[in-house]
């Protein structure tokens, strides 16, 4: 039973960064600034590497799945385990912005926890990832401090994606038999451990920002368990056209 816990967590951390990352690409060549759009392309290759660890460990894990490469291009929606907020649009660069700063804070709780787990690979895939989750943070939070103190508009921008992004973050916080399972093996943390500190950082920024803690009470839910939106469905047709015209084709 715990080989099938270890290895539907070890999707869902996957298929966050995987999601994650393909999203924020998209911004390659669209960035606001020059200095943006290489920050984001290279937040994106960040993602996409952090999610070739996880995977290739869940492929491993499996036995029976080749590799990462396997995983990330030849399954179906329904099978992806990834939160929904990771998979939602960019919108404006508010959108994207405050996107980043929700999930990098609950990434960088994560992964400081991880960095202690009783499996060593997955220690081993929390110390490289950190730093660039330490980073993303750091961006995000930096800009989300620029848009909320600058003028009216980007005032008014950052508070609005704010407000359309919390119904997602809910989920980032949910426990089931999986993170029950591997907890009390000491390999992860109850994601419900790791939001006190999360809203904090939350708060704080906010404040700082001179911005509003959005007050929605309603949270959507689903991602882990392969309920997905039905914006993944188009990121896939994207992401995976190339191996599905062309098996088994290589880089």
């Amino acid at each position: 039973m715990q080989k099938d816990s270890l290895f539907n967590y070890l999707l869902r951390q996957g298929d966050n960064s995987l999601i994650l990352g393909q999203r924020i690409a998209e911004w390659c060549g669209h960035g606001p600034v020059l200095e943006e759009d290489i920050a984001l392309t290279n937040t994106a290759l960040d993602y996409i590497g952090q999610a070739t660890l996880w995977l290739e460990y869940a492929a491993k894990v499996e036995g029976s799945v080749k590799d990462a490469d396997h995983l990330a291009f030849l399954r179906d929606v329904f099978d992806f385990k990834n939160c929904i907020i990771t998979e939602t649009p960019n919108g404006d660069y508010a959108y994207t912005i405050a996107r980043q700063f929700i999930y990098s804070a609950y990434q960088v709780e994560l992964l400081n926890v991880l960095l202690n787990s009783s499996d060593e690979q997955i220690k081993g895939i929390a110390a490289k990832s950190i730093k660039e989750a330490r980073y993303h943070l750091k961006h995000s939070r930096d800009w989300v401090l620029r848009m909320g103190d600058g003028t009216e508009e980007s005032h008014n921008r950052i508070q609005k994606a704010l407000h359309d992004i919390w119904a997602y973050t809910g989920e980032l916080f949910e426990d089931d038999d999986v993170e029950i399972e591997l907890h009390a093996a000491g390999i992860i943390p109850l994601n419900q451990s790791l939001y006190a500190n999360w809203i904090e950082v939350v708060k704080d920024t906010l404040e700082e920002a001179t911005l509003e803690l959005p007050a929605s009470e309603y949270m959507q839910s689903g991602g882990r368990t392969g309920k997905h939106s039905e914006h993944l469905g188009h990121i896939l047709s994207e992401m995976q056209f190339l191996q599905r015209a062309y098996p088994g084709s290589k880089w």
